[in-house]
């Protein structure tokens, strides 16, 4: 993640105090154990039916994935049925994917954004979600789990989701997905600078409204 982007928990990055804000996780939990040169390399393997390759990149990529789709579907169960569609569409798009100089965090999330497009829709027809069945033993929640909680995340994102459509996504994907402007306007199709501008604004529209005073 390129250096502008604030590597501390939501709440400073908006100025905040005493507000309780989805921390940044360990970069193991959130981020590829790969760099970017390893992530090509792997996924030049996954292209060809390398099944530990296929694997690695799955499991670089699911908690970012999870993170991306609980972020905007706001149920932990949805979240997670979406994050296993996106992780097997995924997989089953790996032997057609082309590296034409567009980051595959890109290509990755363009994925997921239209798994989470399709889940909404879902969700608007029925207006019923159906509660995962466990299929196993309870655990205790890790320290992710809590602060990714369905009653802390939408408290945390609700004044996100009054602004914009386009500045709450650009937000959302940097701040709270931890993309680059790089891979952000790669996803949206805009220009790293132009992504970085609107990021500045929605943060500038955030304090405002939330009556943040200062830079």
């Amino acid at each position: 993640m390129d250096a502008d982007v604030p590597h501390v928990h939501l709440s400073i990055a908006l100025g905040l105090r005493g507000v309780t804000a989805v921390g940044r996780p360990a970069p193991t939990a959130t981020r590829p154990p790969l760099d970017d040169a390893q992530i090509r390399d792997t996924v030049r393997l996954a292209r060809t039916g390398d099944a530990e390759a296929v694997e690695s990149l799955i499991r670089a990529f699911r908690p970012r994935i999870q993170r991306f789709c609980l972020a905007r579907l706001g149920r932990q169960e949805v979240a997670e049925d979406v994050t296993q569609e996106t992780c097997l569409a995924l997989t089953a798009a790996l032997p057609r994917y082309e590296d034409r100089g567009v980051p595959f965090t890109s290509f990755v999330f363009g994925i997921a954004a239209n798994k989470v497009a399709m889940a909404r829709r879902s969700m608007t027809r029925s207006r019923e979600v159906v509660h995962a069945i466990p299929d196993g033993a309870s655990r205790e929640p890790t320290p992710e789990q809590q602060a990714l909680s369905e009653a802390g995340l939408r408290h945390l994102l609700t004044p996100i989701f009054e602004l914009p459509e386009r500045h709450r996504e650009i937000l959302l994907l940097r701040v709270v997905d931890q993309l680059s402007a790089d891979e952000v306007a790669a996803l949206l199709g805009m220009t790293a600078g132009a992504v970085r501008v609107a990021q500045h604004r929605a943060l500038r529209t955030l304090r405002r409204r939330l009556g943040v005073t200062g830079t």
